[in-house]
């Protein structure tokens, strides 16, 4: 059975969504965690097709799907920019999905937000292993538990952070820990629900990864998919076009780590799911 809503379906593209997009109301009006059943067949005898959903506004100087593919060598992959699509591509014949992240902000609405939400509905509806980054991790939890468990980041973090584990999950297990990432975000998750499970988080953001119950989903605040050189090129970028906080890019450039391999391994442990 698909998660029940009290809300009339609505078109979105060509898919039906739900106004109320997080979960179905108790009869005390508070939130209930989305719910579903899985009606068709994914396999993981199936070769890994891939979808990137790009989330990326400006373009020229964040480009996500890119930095996701240099990990997706020799798998096939692609990519969908939802921002200007406006419309939930139909999920038939893929794999796996990754969610990308964005300059956009979650905490303030724009109208693809829907598209995207219909798009995570109809995946983990399928049964789909699906990934998201700093905003597709805050989308994750704004499409299946609500906005309300969503705030501006206590304390940005711009750079890099050591990412601790504080739960066993097979898609994070044998990596350092803590393990050194890059990030840039500032807003956060914060306190989600149950079926929710934190797994990780750094000195500064309690949430850094999730897995929403047993499901084949999970949210890294981080960007893990960015090496070291590709980060301080986009460092750089954002100094140059006068973005702030500019005292904690220039920071962050003086304290760019050596690369490592925590995006190899996390990625190949997602494909095999």
């Amino acid at each position: 059975m698909a998660a029940s809503f009290v809300s009339t379906p609505q078109r979105v593209g060509g898919s039906t969504v739900p106004e109320d997009v997080y979960g179905r109301l108790d009869a005390h009006g508070d939130r209930k965690p989305f719910r579903c059943t899985v009606r068709t067949g994914y396999h993981r005898s199936m070769a890994p097709n891939v979808l990137l959903v790009d989330n990326a506004v400006h373009r020229l100087l964040f480009r996500p799907s890119w930095h996701w593919k240099a990990h997706l060598a020799g798998v096939s992959t692609h990519t969908v920019h939802l921002p200007s699509a406006l419309q939930p591509p139909s999920l038939t014949g893929y794999t796996h999905i990754i969610l990308t992240g964005s300059e956009a902000s979650i905490l303030e609405h724009r109208p693809w937000f829907a598209a995207e939400s219909a798009l995570i509905h109809q995946a983990i509806n399928r049964g789909l292993p699906v990934l998201g980054s700093c905003f597709g991790h805050e989308m994750l939890v704004y499409t299946l538990s609500g906005p309300e468990y969503l705030r501006k980041a206590s304390t940005p973090e711009v750079g890099w952070a050591d990412v601790q584990m504080t739960g066993e999950d097979p898609l994070f297990d044998g990596l350092p820990n803590p393990w050194r990432t890059f990030v840039f975000h500032f807003a956060e998750v914060h306190e989600p629900p149950p079926p929710w499970k934190v797994l990780g988080r750094s000195s500064r953001c309690d949430t850094h990864v999730i897995r929403y119950g047993d499901h084949p989903v999970w949210g890294i605040q981080a960007h893990p998919e960015i090496s070291s050189r590709k980060a301080k090129i986009f460092l750089r970028g954002s100094l140059l076009l006068g973005l702030r906080p500019a005292r904690q890019l220039v920071r962050a450039l003086r304290n760019a780590p050596p690369p490592n391999e925590v995006a190899e391994t996390i990625v190949r442990r997602f494909l095999n799911l």
